[in-house]
């Protein structure tokens, strides 16, 4: 099937995005808003916080862990597809408190599955993670049975096998992706790629492992577009999506390639460990959902990481 016959989302077509004012929710947000006028964002918070909400779109508040205002909020209302970026990355251990981790994930996708108006409903994405794979050698592929390594990848992997049963046994229209790095604009500054960045821009010295850890980073453009293809691709329904970008990069090597488009800062290879049990090699198998979604990363990595820290820019000023 050629790239131009992929169905995509219709102008009368409404969206729900769980965790629509996140990193990656927002992006989605605005690229749904150039097939419909229809884009509802459900959140912990209906607005962004210091950026701006996105005109056109409707913020809706609800705890997905609050069933009866889960299901208050989303009374009387139905959508076509929906899109669930919920919960957030957490390795605490279970009896540590990494049950309200556990929580957050595989009972939230439950109360948002149970309160749905599932009539009308054509696809559902749950957005997994490639850390269900645990220590599963690369590149990882969606055949390989996960190895959670901790609460939130158990959770995420038990999200991953509740919606394929859903699909199995009643023919839910669900589909899980499974993402690596995503980068881009707007990610919070906590995170890898933002950190290197700013403190480039600022001329500073960081100190940071070795960096032979191979990793996977795709632009935020690209795994939108590849969570959109899942959703309305029909013979995407119960299956598993690497979407990534399919090449492994050293870390210090994407150090290197920042220091070099910014012109300064100071890596200091080696001044921190590991973390323990770290996995040395993950990287997607993306042939899946290049056979079945006709999908694949479109923004060189160069480019990419140009638009970020243009991004990143005017945060440091």
């Amino acid at each position: 099937m050629g790239l131009n016959k992929i169905p995509t989302i219709s102008e009368s077509d409404r969206i729900l995005i769980i965790g629509g004012t996140g990193f990656i929710g927002r992006h989605l947000a605005q690229k749904c808003l150039q097939y419909s006028s229809f884009v509802t964002s459900l959140g912990l918070t209906n607005s962004i916080g210091k950026e701006a909400n996105i005109k056109d779109v409707e913020y809706i508040q609800a705890d997905i862990l609050d069933r009866e205002k889960l299901k208050s909020a989303l009374n009387g209302r139905s959508y076509d597809y929906v899109f669930n970026l919920g919960g957030y990355i957490d390795h605490t251990p279970y009896f540590m408190g990494g049950h309200k981790v556990l929580d957050s994930h595989f009972l939230g996708v439950t109360n948002i599955i149970n309160c749905l108006d599932r009539k009308r409903l054509k696809g559902f994405v749950q957005v997994g993670s490639s850390d269900e794979y645990g220590s599963q050698l690369a590149p990882q592929n969606e055949t390989m049975r996960e190895r959670p390594f901790s609460t939130y990848s158990f959770s995420k992997t038990a999200s991953t096998h509740f919606i394929q049963m859903l699909h199995l046994s009643e023919g839910f229209p669900g589909v899980v992706t499974r993402l690596f790095l995503t980068y881009g604009p707007g990610q919070d500054e906590k995170r890898f790629l933002p950190q290197i960045i700013i403190a480039c821009l600022k001329g500073e010295s960081f100190e940071t492992t070795e960096g032979r850890q191979l990793r996977d980073f795709c632009y935020v453009e690209d795994v939108v577009e590849g969570l959109i293809k899942s959703a309305v691709t029909p013979q995407a329904k119960g299956h598993i999506f690497n979407i990534a970008s399919g090449k492994p990069v050293l870390i210090r090597d994407m150090i290197d390639e920042i220091v070099g488009i910014i012109g300064k800062g100071k890596p200091i290879l080696g001044a921190r460990p590991y973390r323990v049990g770290e996995h040395m090699e993950l990287f997607a198998d993306i042939n899946l959902a290049k056979d079945l979604l006709c999908w694949k990363p479109r923004i060189a990595q160069k480019d990419g990481l140009i638009r970020t820290i243009d991004y990143y820019k005017g945060v440091v000023g």
